[in-house]
């Protein structure tokens, strides 16, 4: 058995001994950050039991702009085009087996344990898993020459085309969503974008923030799990379930900028916590 066992201390046995403290104490794990931002569609509205793909329409603009009319002008007529994205509905999860012994002889209640780390699990591997989907995307932005402050240099082939050699500072935020609303990029929430990446990526740009005073807390809700501040249109967001980019000279992490439309979760049946049926000895008593 490869679970929590009575045997070995560290995978149960240290659940009972002397003077052991009743207070459960537990590794420290942070909140969703990626999966947050998905946009979320319950699949189960399509029925269940019709395949493994979800389908949703996407409509263009109209065809034609609207114009002035002159007086007794017939009204101009246009369309607009439909067309569908997909996604193919997959399964994820894990468990904890324990032995009964391990159950009968703790001082701490085991199934309560197992159901609060596997929250925490759950927590980290649907968030890997929406950052996949996030790093899917086509648009990518580096410094000019790999150095700029003024300049920065896009790519819509999924990869960028110069070594970055600089930290993220403000003016590139500038200029990201600059790029981005002349691409309309719809905002993600009014007229904010929202950025996320990790600690040690947003250090430069704090400091920054921090002379020149540009983010007050008035008037101001800080709505999503991580969010540190705003500048420039964008609101940040840190994360620490994902590890490094991979960016070269470990001058900046990469970050995610986000507008609305984003990553499409299909909720076919919401996670949930299931006992599984035991496979060895069950006592049967007769009513």
């Amino acid at each position: 058995m490869s679970g929590q066992v009575w045997v070995t201390n560290t995978l149960g046995g240290y659940m009972s001994a002397k003077n052991l403290s009743k207070k459960l104490r537990y590794a420290l794990q942070p909140l969703v950050k990626y999966r947050q931002f998905c946009d979320a569609k319950d699949a189960s509205q399509q029925g269940k039991k019709k395949g493994d793909t979800y389908h949703w329409d996407i409509y263009s603009d109209v065809a034609t702009q609207g114009s002035t009319l002159v007086e007794a002008d017939i009204m101009p007529e246009t369309n607009f085009t439909i067309t569908q994205g997909s996604l193919t509905v997959t399964e994820a999860g894990n468990s904890v087996p324990y032995t009964g012994k391990l159950d009968n002889l703790s001082e701490h209640p085991v199934t309560e344990i197992v159901n609060k780390v596997l929250k925490h699990d759950a927590k980290k591997a649907f968030d890997t898993l929406a950052h996949a989907q996030f790093d899917l995307t086509p648009l990518r932005v580096a410094p000019t020459s790999g150095t700029s402050t003024t300049a920065v240099t896009v790519s819509t082939n999924g990869a960028t085309v110069v070594v970055n050699n600089v930290a993220l500072g403000k003016s590139h935020i500038g200029l990201i969503t600059d790029e981005m609303k002349e691409r309309n990029i719809m905002p993600y929430v009014n007229d904010d974008y929202y950025v996320i990446a990790r600690p040690s990526t947003f250090r430069t740009l704090k400091n920054d923030l921090e002379a020149v005073h540009q983010y007050t807390t008035e008037g101001f809700q800080l709505i999503m799990n991580g969010e540190i501040g705003r500048y420039e249109n964008c609101r940040f967001v840190e994360q620490t379930h994902i590890g490094k980019e991979s960016w070269e000279n470990a001058k900046s992490d990469g970050a995610f900028f986000l507008g609305q439309d984003t990553v499409a979760e299909a909720i076919v049946v919401p996670e949930e916590m299931r006992g599984k049926i035991p496979t060895d000895y069950l006592t049967i008593v007769p009513c």
